[in-house]
């Protein structure tokens, strides 16, 4: 293909795409007169350049869109759903005349009068229905068995079906060579767009671009960007990945050989080759906002297709992942999207009936967590239909009537991710389109993740995806199994236990199946040697093993190994043709030492188990059986037990903490006189808890990584004592800076510390600089409702040593379940910005029951300005209180209950 001609179809496909974006929020704000100029710009420069390169057919319809776009900017004419749909339409139809062009080097034959009558009918003042609008509806398809969406309540008949088009759609956009961005660093200006606000279009080419009129499109903040075509970057990624196992091999011979000469070159060749990978992999990155793009427009057309009111709610638009994840995702996102306004999302009339706003609202959120990509996709609309789960359950031979009696509606809906489940009678042209919820879990399990689901009847539904941030390099556990070596991805590993009859956790039998009591709970057992069939295994309940524990979305598991060894950076290989059917493998890599290994895939193995003679199931129904007794055990938590300077033991809450790490004190820098090490591609302040510690070159030392959203701290310890669980109850306050006080864990006096203090030290705004006693009173009960677990797990024990009874929560709808089972609290505290049902709509319903209609409550926010005091008191609340500001917290808990008891 002519470089030219590669160069316009790629440059005007990206266009296109912000087109279809720009044109969304027109028509949100018709009166924006600098999207107008933008939108203007790029169809005129789609038009000037299809005239240079001697395209008729393009120049002929962006030329009558451009006329319509014209008299817009000019103030003739107003901005209209008809006039922005009939854009769109021209839009599309160039898209469609790119991918012949693409294909073929030729435009098409034919013509597109019909739609340049109506474009130039409109720059008049007209609106001319299109050819063959009065048409009969298009009759709808019936739905194939694995289609799910009926599960929601079904939309009316009269609004599932379009007017049949009266030519075949357009083909497809077209899909030019792939090309990447690689960015320098320059200053960058983003203006603050109001919600929902879709992805930034990409950034502007560095070099110069003159338009037909002969002006120019470079400013004085322009990013200096090249384009370098992804087959480049696809190759410079091989490369470093060989670089990685070469570097891997060196330094497995640098172990052997201690005082070698080479140790210091090796060490060096160690931190480049890190620097190259990170910077390399940095260049695959892509904000996931790219997979959104085409959005806005979707919601767009699916509201006015189904007559709809819509809000699309898109944050986090600037997560990043790696390009391969971002593209296997896409597919699945947009199909959940559509799900969730044509089946997830009322008609106005009946939001109104049920209590609602007439609008319906999808929310994508998209964030960091411990080294995956968390997205959310929540809809506040009608939710999944119990009843007929069910129903179609008991029809299907899935499970007994008594069986399903005993599960709860989170276990009952998952059975929509079962294969063939459906409870579609018929399928509308918006989404029924053969693409099941199982198909959409298989694509997500395929690349390492997995996908969750809360659904509430009548209040909506969220779907969880967890992906990793790249397939290409990854974190990994080399295990050994029958004398053979295996990697287990670290992205999936929980926990290493070791299992022997003389220690604490032993292997047990229940109907058959092994299982492990962990922490007061059974935890059903996979033999890694039975399930790849190394021989006969040796009787694991007597001798020696390790346990590596798993989780593959709800389901925990243990995996038996024989020995562990350490972790390694390992580089993912295909699994060859001829092993591809083995489900239980996703990929091969090699070690340092050359060999060639397997690279476990827990998703497979779960899989696998189940189907195991039923022996996994056993042992899952008997982990259930002893996770119900155990509920009275809920006031437990996991502690992590350290050593740090005088004292005993001391321990802070396991869940606050985001890894254990071995920092390398070499790599340890000074900041404004205080110790930081690169972590992660960002500086993380180190802070002890030991006032005599010092930096000790030559030596590794123990860290807890704390973090929250793009910010980490290490606390610096002595050592990493255990993990037990066990009720945090303080019994002794203290005036010591940084402890909440003491308390008898694992059966030893420990000191409990204050995990917000040293987050304060690292950053000053993280949180208030507040100092709490523990008071011994009676315990008012406090209901603490947040969707953030390292805020919950933060404000819960700052509560329980003031001396309240906590029970928290994630999300508004456990909430409400709390009240309808007949919990009573003194106070409510609730965040405000949390998806599904906002703070603001939980207090309005708790104000509307008949049982928490008089219970205090207390907002928690971010953005405590004078108007958002008003809104929280309008919902419902009693107080407003700064997140972050805990003196401000306990002191409000204080007067809010002392008002309470006072009336």
């Amino acid at each position: 293909m002519d470089d030219l001609l590669s160069e316009f179809l790629t440059e005007t496909n990206e266009n296109l795409a912000v087109l279809d974006v720009e044109l969304v929020k027109l028509e949100q704000n018709p009166n924006d007169p600098g999207l107008l100029s933008n939108i203007f710009r790029l169809v005129h420069t789609i038009k000037g350049t299809c005239g240079f390169l001697g395209l008729p057919r393009l120049e002929s319809v962006a030329h009558a869109g451009e006329n319509v776009l014209g008299k817009f900017r000019d103030g003739e004419l107003h901005v209209s759903p008809y006039a922005v749909s009939l854009i769109l339409e021209s839009l599309d139809t160039i898209k469609g005349i790119l991918s012949v062009l693409e294909a073929t080097e030729a435009e098409p034959p034919g013509g597109d009068q019909d739609l340049i009558d109506r474009l130039n009918a409109m720059a008049e003042g007209k609106e001319v229905p299109k050819a063959g609008a009065a048409a009969a509806p298009a009759p709808v398809a019936a739905a194939p068995e694995n289609d799910p969406e009926e599960l929601f309540t079904p939309v009316p008949a009269h609004l599932t079906h379009t007017l049949a088009p009266a030519a075949p759609p357009p083909p497809p956009p077209p899909t030019p060579a792939p090309v990447a961005k690689v960015e320098a660093p320059a200053p960058v200006v983003e203006a603050a767009a109001p919600p929902p606000a879709p992805p930034p279009p990409p950034p502007p080419r560095a070099e110069p671009q003159e338009d037909v009129r002969g002006e120019s499109k470079e400013s004085a903040l322009a990013q200096q960007t090249i384009r370098v075509h992804v087959d480049l970057l696809e190759n410079l990624m091989t490369m470093v990945s060989e670089l990685v196992l070469t570097r891997n091999q060196l330094l497995q011979i640098l172990r052997s050989q201690k005082d070698s000469e080479f140790a210091a070159p090796l060490q060096r060749l160690n931190h480049v080759t890190s620097e190259l990978q990170e910077g390399v992999m940095k260049t695959r990155m892509q904000p996931i906002g790219n997979a959104w793009a085409k959005l806005p427009r979707l919601v767009r057309d699916l509201s006015h297709e189904l007559h709809k009111k819509i809000e699309l709610q898109m944050l986090g638009a600037e997560t990043e992942l790696d390009r391969q994840v971002l593209e296997l995702i896409k597919d699945p996102l947009t199909h959940m999207v559509r799900n969730s306004g044509d089946h997830g999302l009322e008609i106005p009339a009946d939001r109104v009936a049920a209590g609602k706003s007439e609008t319906g609202r999808i929310t994508l959120n998209a964030y960091h967590e411990g080294g995956h990509i968390i997205i959310e996709i929540a809809d506040d609309g009608r939710g999944l239909a119990l009843s007929k789960i069910k129903a179609k359950i008991i029809q299907n031979g899935l499970a007994t009537e008594s069986e399903l009696a005993q599960m709860s509606d989170q276990q009952i809906q998952q059975f929509i991710f079962k294969p063939g489940f459906s409870t579609a009678a018929k399928v509308t042209s918006v989404s029924g389109r053969g693409v099941g919820m199982d198909v959409v879990k298989t694509n997500i399990e395929k690349i390492g993740g997995t996908i969750e689901m809360r659904s509430v009847e009548g209040r909506g539904t969220t779907f969880t995806i967890k992906i990793p941030l790249t397939l290409a390099i990854v974190s990994a556990l080399i295990v050994e199994c029958a004398s053979e070596r295996f990697a287990v991805p670290q992205i999936s590993v929980i926990e290493l236990v070791r299992a022997a009859s003389d220690s604490e956790h032993k292997i047990e039998r229940i109907n058959g199946a092994p299982v492990l009591r962990l922490r007061n709970r059974l935890l059903p057992l996979v033999s890694l040697q039975n399930l790849l069939k190394l021989g006969v295994a040796e009787d694991d309940d007597k001798r020696e093993t390790f346990i590596v524990v798993s989780q593959v979305g709800n389901y925990t598991f243990g995996i038996i190994v024989d020995r562990v060894f350490d972790t390694e950076e390992i580089v993912v290989k295909p699994v060859a043709p001829i092993l591809r059917h083995i489900e239980l493998f996703s990929g091969n890599t090699i070690l340092g030492d050359g060999s060639v290994i397997m690279i476990l895939d827990p998703n497979g193995i779960a899989t696998a188990s189940g189907s195991m003679g039923g022996t996994a199931d056993n042992a899952q129904t008997a982990a259930q059986e002893v996770a119900k007794s155990a509920r009275r055990e809920d006031d437990k938590m996991a502690l992590l037990l350290f050593s740090a300077g005088e004292g005993g033991p001391k321990a802070v809450p396991l869940s606050l903490v985001a890894r254990l790490e071995d920092v390398d004190l070499n790599l340890v820098e000074l900041s404004n006189g205080e110790p930081v090490v690169q972590y992660r591609g960002k500086l993380m302040p180190l802070v002890p808890i030991d006032p005599n510690w010092k930096i000790t070159r030559d030596k590794r030392q123990p860290v807890v990584v704390f973090a929250d959203g793009d910010r980490s701290m290490g606390l610096v310890v002595d050592e990493i004592v255990d993990i037990v669980e066990d009720r945090l109850q303080v019994e002794l306050g203290t005036e010591r800076q940084g402890f909440l006080g003491s308390a008898i864990i694992a059966n030893k006096a420990t000191d409990v510390i204050d995990a917000g203090f040293y987050l304060t030290r690292a950053f000053k705004d993280w949180f208030g600089n507040a100092h709490e006693s523990f008071e011994d009173e009676r315990q008012h009960r406090v209901l603490l409702v947040d969707d953030s677990p390292f805020f919950r797990n933060l404000l819960t024990p700052l509560l329980t040593v003031s001396g309240y009874d906590v029970t928290a929560v994630e999300s508004a709808d456990e909430a409400l379940a709390l009240s309808e089972s007949g919990e009573e609290f003194d106070v409510i505290v609730s965040d405000i910005e949390m998806p599904g049902m906002s703070g603001l709509d939980f207090a309005q319903a708790v104000r509307a029951s008949a049982r928490w209609s008089g219970t205090p409550m207390v907002a928690l926010s971010s953005h405590a300005a004078p108007r958002d005091l008003e809104r929280g008191r309008q919902a419902g609340f009693n107080d407003y209180v700064a997140k972050f500001d805990r003196e401000a917290l306990l002191l409000t808990l204080q007067q809010t209950i002392a008002e309470k008891g006072a009336a």
